[in-house]
């Protein structure tokens, strides 16, 4: 369950990227922030998602926008999925799931009629005070970069 709405002020948070390195929100305080949250790396709509940010990275970075992406995967996971798809910004390997529950974004999912528990795709937007912006709770993965560039009022 979702604990943060737009226009809160995001949690507090630590985790690892995928070269063992900790990152905080505080790092990106004075800068906006697209945290996204993704279920596997080296799935379909994932690959999908991944590689749109990193065709309009440019873009995304010129308007001031920095890229985190955030899943369940071990830090190998993440450095083989950024070396095979050339990602130009970090993935934060939340194998503890801590992030993932304090953002809400853990919970029933279904798919090809089976229901289970898993990391519902989604998009916070904090601005560069530390608050949420805009969540973007079904990312289109083609699409993302128009829809972060959007949601900070940039497109």
């Amino acid at each position: 369950m979702r604990k943060y709405k737009e226009g809160s002020l995001a949690p507090d948070w630590s985790c690892v990227d995928e070269n063992g390195q900790l990152r905080t929100n505080q790092e990106f305080l004075g800068k906006k922030l697209a945290l996204y949250f993704y279920p596997k790396d080296n799935t379909p709509g994932c690959i999908n998602q991944a590689c749109n940010l990193r065709d309009n990275y440019a873009e995304l970075e010129k308007n001031g926008i920095v890229i985190l992406g955030v899943s369940g995967d071990s830090e190998a996971s993440h450095q083989k999925f950024k070396e095979k798809r050339d990602l130009p910004f970090p993935l934060l390997a939340d194998v503890d799931k801590k992030l993932i529950h304090e953002f809400g974004v853990w919970g029933e999912k279904k798919f090809m009629g089976r229901i289970f528990d898993g990391l519902i795709r989604t998009t916070y937007l904090i601005d560069e005070k530390g608050i949420i912006q805009q969540i973007i709770t079904k990312p289109k993965t083609k699409d993302h970069a128009s829809e972060i560039l959007e949601g900070f009022n940039l497109k």
